[in-house]
């Protein structure tokens, strides 16, 4: 049996896995990102001939390596927490949750692992071709690894494919294709890793603005922006089509989500989408949820209340009466494995039956009080603005510097505001990554998996004050890590990429020291210009 723990430790073992998981976001979608858009360098390479794009390569991999690295380090913390503070969830859904895991260490990992060693020391040692294939499948590798992490993380918003076993006390896999490939799952893949691909050309165009704003290495800058502009637009528009399709599903199957990201009370049909400031747009939330423009969306009394159609044609239920049932299945499970002690067939026999008619509203009798469905409804309706906000930004940004860098327009000293704007950039597209994150994951509290098992039954028995200590032990080596990553970062950019004299793909060499010696040793060269 789940026994339920004290809120302070659930709120701490909340705290250290939101921690983790943010820094972990911050290096994941730069990795996707700059894979693609390194791979797309190379190719060019390959087809061309042009050593220009060899180097514009090269730079870009250097910058990728150093990101991949720390983003590796988080990734194995944010694993080992599943065992260590939330070890009554990995006993209760362990063989589900941990399949796609295993798949993600064992295939994807170890496909990045091996050809990132060939992608970085094999350049003039094996064939363009084989380098451009061992670039390509490390950028393959890290999406595939994404993608069953992802599925790991869709199956906690709605799970399917798995049956619970009394015995074991445990959920079993069913159906391992209904885990790996749910609709759900492909939405989540692509609008999360796209945003990646969002952020990686918000990256390389926002450093390509640097250099232009510093005069330097124009060529490298605007052939960079040219490739990162492109990829980008396609990249947030995708976002945006899938971004569409995940509220249609949240509406599907986590109703009280998309309640808290309207802020809205009390449900009904025809329902606008709220903008900001109660300004709205007529009709657009009922289509967003049900593809009909007068639909009914309910709000969060209603869920509560129950009562209304559900979009699978049955009547919701009062939030009273799930968690009821709730504490009969918990009962009878413990009346099951109690009888079975005992020897007495009869009695489990009985007590099953009672367990299987009451066990998908089992996670429902942890739940102290019908208000405790309710997530945080203030974090989530503005995350999710700041989301979508971003990410039409984002989609004019990349039209702006695709136009304008086609016209040869940022070469110059004109549009300064844009390669400002450009650099700032770099960090709101993390931010829109993160606030994507609060978004599903706070959107899907109190439940750890949705409507299955909430977090004050899949937390660890520890003490807080453990919990405490290890979560600002965390925080000082991911910030260390982070500090440490930037600084490695801004040195490799400062120093700009390599220089390729006599070739016909000659990137810029300069003489003069920047101002202030910041930096200095680096060689100007007419062709930049």
């Amino acid at each position: 049996m789940i026994e339920q723990i004290s809120t302070g430790l659930i709120d701490w073992s909340r705290a250290q896995f939101a921690m983790t998981a943010m820094y972990h976001w911050l290096f994941v979608p730069l990795t996707l990102g700059l894979a693609m858009i390194m791979g797309i360098m190379e190719t060019i390479y390959v087809k061309t001939g042009d050593s220009f794009w060899k180097q514009t390569a090269k730079f870009w991999m250097k910058i990728f390596g150093i990101n991949f690295a720390i983003g590796v380090a988080t990734g194995l913390i944010l694993e080992f927490q599943f065992g260590t503070n939330w070890s009554n969830y990995s006993w209760f859904v362990g063989d589900i949750f941990g399949a796609p895991l295993a798949i993600e260490g064992i295939l994807a990992f170890f496909m990045e692992a091996t050809f990132i060693a060939v992608m970085f020391f094999g350049w003039n040692k094996v064939s363009k071709g084989f380098h451009l294939t061992s670039t390509w499948l490390t950028g393959i590798g890290a999406t595939i690894s994404a993608w069953w992490i992802l599925v790991a993380n869709t199956w906690m918003q709605h799970p399917v494919g798995m049956e619970f076993n009394p015995e074991t006390v445990r959920n079993e896999m069913v159906d391992f294709w209904a885990v790996a490939f749910q609709p759900m799952a492909v939405t989540k893949f692509f609008h999360s890793v796209l945003s990646g691909w969002v952020l990686g050309a918000a990256f390389v165009i926002g450093v390509s603005c640097w250099y232009l704003l510093r005069k330097r290495h124009q060529r490298f800058a605007t052939s960079s922006i040219k490739v990162a502009s492109v990829f980008g637009i396609v990249a947030a528009l995708v976002v945006a089509f899938t971004g569409d399709k995940s509220g249609y599903e949240v509406a599907q199957h986590q109703p009280m989500k998309l309640a808290a990201l309207e802020g809205l009370e009390q449900g009904g049909t025809s329902q606008g989408l709220e903008v900001v400031a109660g300004i709205k747009i007529p009709n657009m939330l009922s289509f967003l949820a049900t593809r009909t423009a007068d639909g009914y969306v309910p709000g969060i009394e209603n869920i509560l209340e129950g009562g209304y159609t559900m979009p699978n044609g049955e009547t919701a239920l009062p939030a009273e009466v799930k968690m009821a049932r709730g504490r009969i299945a918990i009962q009878a499970l413990a009346d099951f494995r109690q009888a079975q002690e005992a020897g007495d067939a009869q009695a489990a026999a009985q007590a099953r039956a009672v367990l299987d008619k009451h066990i998908a509203y089992f996670g429902y009798g942890y739940i102290e009080k019908p208000a405790d469905l309710v997530p945080h409804v203030d974090v989530l309706f503005w995350a999710f603005r700041v989301m979508v906000g971003l990410g039409l930004y984002f989609i004019a940004f990349f039209v702006v510097s695709w136009f304008l860098n086609r016209k040869g327009l940022l070469s110059g000293d004109k549009f300064r505001w844009l390669k400002i704007l450009a650099i700032v950039s770099i960090p709101l597209a993390m931010v829109a990554g993160q606030a994507g994150w609060m978004v599903a994951e706070m959107g899907r509290q109190p439940w750890a998996i949705q409507d299955l098992l909430p977090v004050n039954a899949a937390v660890s028995a520890l003490s807080p004050a453990s919990v405490k200590t290890t979560f600002f032990i965390f925080l000082a080596l991911f910030t260390i890590l982070l500090v440490a990553e930037i600084g490695i970062m801004v040195k490799a950019i400062r120093k700009g990429p390599e220089k390729v004299d006599g070739l016909s793909g000659k990137l810029p060499a300069e003489t003069v020291p920047a101002a202030g010696g910041s930096l200095s040793g680096v060689e100007r060269d007419s062709d930049n210009k």
